[in-house]
Parts: C-alpha cells; structure tokens; sequence
C-alpha cells in the first residue's frame, strides 16, 4: 500500500501545481520515489519536467475522466503516486476520477476570506458528491486523509492569531469542519515563481514538512 494523493482545487491560481511538483522532490528525499501524474489538460507539471530536462522524479500526462481506473496499474514499485488534478469547477469529471482513486485529498489554498467562501458555496457540495460515488463503488466514503494545505502565508506554522489563523479558525469550524495541516507554504512567491522549468530544491521552503505531516497523518490512518 502506497500514499496516494491528489492535489485538488475549485479553481486554478491557487498553487497546486507547484505543491505537487515540491511535494514529489520532498518524497523523493525521504526515500519514497513518486510517480507524478498530470491531469491538467495545461500540462504545466510535464512541460515543466521538459523544460529541465528531467527532474529525480518522473512524470506524464494522463488528462482522462478513467483515471480511477487507469492510475492502480501506473503504482509499480513506486513509494508514492501523486496526482495534480485540473480545478473542480471546470473539469469535474476528470477530478472525479482522481478523487475516486486517490486515499490522501490535499486542497492548497491561500489565506483569505473568499477561499473559505469558495470553499463552503462550491467545493465542498462537489467533495460530498463524490463521497457518495466512492460509496457506490464500494470504497470507504472518506478518504484516509482530507486537509487544507494553507499557502502564500505570513508564517511557516500555524499561528494564533493573524489572517493566518482567522482563515484556519473558519475552514475547522463546524460548519466546515475541515483539517488543516500544522506546517504552512510561507509567501516566497518570486521564488516559486522563478523555479518553473528548473531542478526541484526544497531548501528554504516548508515542503518537507508538509509532506511529512501528510505521510504521517497518512501512516495514522491506514
């Protein structure tokens, strides 16, 4: 058994494609070696493994509305496969599939009020619909993990107080209900932005926390 894990959003911009693509150098460096599978019809994570020639971790394009059917013989001797998922609002049926497959739902999002709002009017409607088509294929209706992975934010942890935590006290109240994790995508936004096409380096960044948490919050679950 191997994590599987989508990165999942109701819209695009939100950083997706650069957690997944820092989240696969990260299990690459605990010794987890990840398949990376594009599902974006953009195709940004595969061109930007072309642009640098190669990255420590493969990746391909696999933009179907079967991906629930297709990604089980993709996992080999992988330690991990991660899907970047193209945004709900947009290509449902292709999230669908990867949702349907996926054991790990990691949704990034920055720190601010019309997130949550999103959030509440249109993802989580969309998420609950297809915890009902996981329970008709049999599946366990939730995923093993289900988080928010807060980004572009003023600190690398999880604060007390701040826009920071006002969003994170919103996204885990009842009415949401939602887990976030503890480690946070501080603003770096020129240097996520610079490193598009080049090697992968998580120094200086808190992607290896975040991928521990979501491993261990993984290993808990199982």
């Amino acid at each position: 058994m191997i994590p599987k894990i989508a990165l999942v959003s109701i819209k695009p911009g939100v950083g997706k494609t650069t957690s997944a693509m820092f989240i696969c150098q990260s299990l690459h460096e605990l010794g987890r070696p990840p398949l990376l599978v594009d599902a974006d019809k953009g195709q940004s994570a595969l061109e930007w493994m072309e642009d640098a020639e190669g990255l420590d971790f493969p990746v391909i394009g696999q933009h179907i509305t079967t991906l629930h059917r297709s990604l089980p013989d993709l996992e080999g001797d992988r330690g991990a496969l991660v899907v970047d998922v193209p945004q709900l609002e947009d290509h449902e049926s292709i999230a669908r599939g990867a949702l349907l497959y996926a054991d790990v739902w990691v949704f990034p999002m920055a720190p601010a009020g019309i997130e949550v709002r999103r959030t509440t009017r249109k993802m989580k409607k969309k998420l609950e619909a297809i915890k009902d088509e996981r329970e008709r294929f049999g599946l366990p209706r939730d995923p093993l993990v289900e988080v928010v992975l807060l980004n572009r934010t003023n600190r690398p942890y999880a604060t007390k107080t701040g826009p920071d935590a006002d969003v994170r006290d919103a996204l885990t109240a009842p009415e949401l209900g939602m887990e976030v994790l503890d480690a946070q995508v501080v603003f770096h936004d020129d240097l996520y932005r610079q490193c598009y096409g080049l090697e992968i380096e998580t120094e200086g960044t808190t992607y290896p926390q975040v991928t521990k948490e979501i491993l261990e919050r993984w290993e808990a679950a199982k």
